[in-house]
């Protein structure tokens, strides 16, 4: 299914799709904790430990519903305005509705999943600031005062922040704690982690789309914390697309031009060093990457498995799921991309992916703000779709579609 931002049609032979296959891999996966942040009820020994390389691998999906899709078009052909006059949004919704399974298209129940993680790359001087900054920045996210808590808060949106891996050893109140361990090793020295503290933070971003899922949410955003995480990302992407380092790497937060060509030879040598090109994406993923990277991965690969739409943020958020992409194909379908940011890997993330974001207003926040916006523009959409004043009500001839 091209999700693209054209309008498609096919043959579809079955109204509803097939059930999730993983020989119980799923079930394993996903345990049935429930979210509650406020309760803190949510420890570090509550994680996914089941998941394992092999149980990742027996994972399998199906597309979304084709006759949904085809539907809630004809639906919008229906209402009272030009044809294709909501453009993108059409088939954006279009999507979200084959996903879900539905044409009564409600989003009222949504958040943010804010994965945080501290890199040990830092330590190379590739950031402006230290990890202390990602400690402070998710304190006020567990406040609500941080930039994507305002956005949510004026639009409905509930903010899930986790702990991952942030280095810090204290529990922050309000904030999830599935941490995996505190921070990164430096990759330039060592493997950022060990392959199954990788399948385990994967594990733990599938479960937490299953939890959300059983609490009625029906569509999820992606964000992150953790200073170094531009590092990370842009040797992951690079990594899994045989890109050049120097062709995928940006300033972050707001590297001068030597520290950018600093940051540029630090990633490429430890492409070289571990030769990574062609390597196996969880192999990539252990040595360079960042748990907030593979927790986000698992999200990703959670919204396929539970049949839950994904608004993706950014530049981490596209490398991770370029990441679950690689590890379970058919992932992609079930993906949103929100905005068009800074970094230069975007664009070659977002064409691997088949996706094309929707705003582009050149931003680089982070923290889940890009996606929050589109989960706003949504909202907005839906308001003529779910108010589907028709032709007859305005005493006007309905557009005809020409040219199929």
């Amino acid at each position: 299914m091209d999700y693209s931002g054209k309008r498609i049609s096919g043959d579809s032979t079955a109204e509803s799709t097939k059930k999730i296959t993983s020989d119980n891999a799923t079930a394993e996966i996903a345990k049935n904790h429930i979210l509650d942040v406020a309760a803190e009820k949510i420890t570090g020994n509550q994680i996914w430990e089941d998941t394992t390389k092999e149980s990742l691998k027996k994972l399998s999906v199906s597309a979304p519903n084709q006759k949904i899709y085809e539907r809630v078009l004809k639906n919008w052909d229906a209402i009272a305005k030009p044809l294709d006059g909501l453009g993108r949004f059409e088939t954006l919704t279009a999507q979200i509705g084959a996903i879900l399974g539905t044409d009564q298209l409600d989003l009222s129940r949504k958040a943010v999943v804010i994965m945080c993680a501290d890199n040990g790359i830092v330590a190379e001087g590739v950031s402006q600031s230290g990890q202390e900054v990602t400690t402070a920045v998710v304190r006020q996210m567990a406040k609500g005062a941080s930039s994507v808590g305002k956005m949510a808060a004026l639009i409905g949106v509930e903010t899930i922040s986790t702990d991952i891996g942030m280095s810090e050893t204290e529990r922050i109140p309000g904030v999830l704690d599935r941490k995996i361990r505190c921070g990164t090793n430096n990759f330039r020295i060592e493997p950022a982690m060990t392959e199954s503290e990788a399948v385990r933070a994967i594990g733990t971003g599938i479960g937490m789309v299953s939890e959300c899922k059983q609490k009625g949410y029906r569509i999820l955003a992606t964000g992150e914390m953790g200073i170094g995480n531009t590092t990370t990302s842009s040797a992951v992407a690079a990594a899994l697309l045989s890109c050049d380092a120097g062709e995928m790497t940006g300033r972050g937060a707001g590297l001068d031009d030597e520290r950018l060509l600093h940051k540029k030879k630090v990633i490429a040598e430890a492409i070289k060093k571990y030769g990574l090109y062609g390597a196996e994406p969880l192999r990539i993923l252990h040595t360079v990457g960042g748990l907030d990277i593979a927790g986000l991965a698992g999200v990703c690969m959670g919204g396929a498995l539970f049949h839950i739409p994904i608004v993706l943020d950014g530049v981490i958020s596209m490398t991770a799921a370029l990441l679950a992409e690689k590890l379970l194909s058919g992932t992609a379908a079930y993906l949103i991309a929100s905005h068009r940011g800074k970094e230069p890997a975007v664009e070659k993330l977002t064409d691997a992916l088949g996706l094309q974001p929707v705003i582009d207003a050149g931003m680089a926040l982070g923290e889940g703000t890009g996606a929050v916006m589109m989960l706003s523009l949504l909202d907005l959409a839906l308001s003529v779709y779910q108010g589907k004043t028709s032709f007859s009500e305005i005493a006007v001839k309905p557009y005809e579609r020409y040219g199929k």
